[in-house]
């Protein structure tokens, strides 16, 4: 049973999920981010900083 002892590999597997996690994680906020919601409280916010000044 040496071959279950060996786990040469785990730590490239852990990269590729944790790749994939921040990946999708990158989706989400992209989406979150171009979202009609968030684009319009952006402008607000805009707008009004720049009419203080």
């Amino acid at each position: 049973m040496e071959l279950l002892k060996d786990d040469s590999g785990m730590s490239t597997v852990e990269y590729a999920i944790g790749t994939l996690a921040v990946a999708a994680l990158a989706g989400v906020l992209y989406m979150v981010a171009t979202s009609d919601l968030v684009e319009g409280l952006l402008q607000g916010l805009i707008q009004r900083a720049l009419s203080s000044v």
